[in-house]
Order: C-alpha cells, then structure tokens, then sequence
C-alpha cells in the first residue's frame, strides 16, 4: 500500500523556500532561551499551482511571502526547549496557510530546521530536524 505522503509528492505541485534565518531563543540549555541562536529553515510546500500556473495572478496561489513571515516570527517569539518542538509549531502553522479563502491550501509540509552553531563542546557541526507533516 502508497502512502498518502508518497502520492502527494507525486502528484502535487510544490514551492520550495531555502534559507529562512531568523534569531531565535528554542533550546534545551538555560542560555539558549536567553542569549539565542540563529535558525535556518528550508520549507517545501505541497499544493496545487495549476490555477496560478495559467492566470498568472498572485490571488490565485500561496503568497510565500506570508509563509516566510509565519517562520521568522514562530522562532523570534517561541521559547521551546526542543527545536523538534519549534519544527512542529512551524509545520503546524504553514499548514493553516492560506488566510485568502479563494488560494490553495497547503496539503503537506516538510520543515528542515538547523541550529548552525549548537553550543555543544568540540562540536563544529550543525543540527537539522527534518519533518514532513500531511494536512
């Protein structure tokens, strides 16, 4: 048996958004959620864009623009301890995108969250949760 999230990423159109950085104060250690941290987000959005692929109008798909703002403020205002709590907030919210009634809505998500510069000792690396989430 296919997956409903194997046959979405078959058959549904996508926007990809790479490179979302924004400050934020999610993680496990006390100074993390007071000094900070910057954030990367990668986000591919799954919905239809056949509409707006023949009218050429911006009332007719997803502003990502909107979708950028919604992943810089959930990481400027969230205080979580696990950035797999931070993942799932911003999955969760992209998810409820559109405001507009008459654009697509967002069928699935994959957030890929980095902590660029996790304070962790001989550890130059960087951490990545990588989540896809279904309407």
């Amino acid at each position: 048996m296919v997956s409903t999230a194997l046959l979405l990423n078959r058959h549904m159109d996508c926007i990809q958004l790479t490179g979302i950085r924004a400050y934020g104060y999610t993680g496990f250690l006390p100074e993390e959620q007071v000094l900070g941290q910057w954030f990367e987000v990668d986000l591919t959005l799954w919905l239809d864009l056949s509409k707006s692929g023949t009218s050429d109008r911006i009332e007719d798909t997803l502003d990502y623009r909107n979708a950028i703002e919604t992943v810089k403020q959930l990481i400027k205002t969230s205080k979580f301890s696990l950035v797999e709590r931070l993942a799932s907030a911003i999955a969760e919210e992209l998810l409820r995108l559109p405001a507009h009634p008459d654009q697509p809505v967002v069928e699935q998500v994959r957030v890929q969250l980095s902590k660029p510069a996790a304070p962790i000792p001989d550890f130059g690396g960087r951490i990545t949760i990588d989540i896809t989430r279904t309407r």
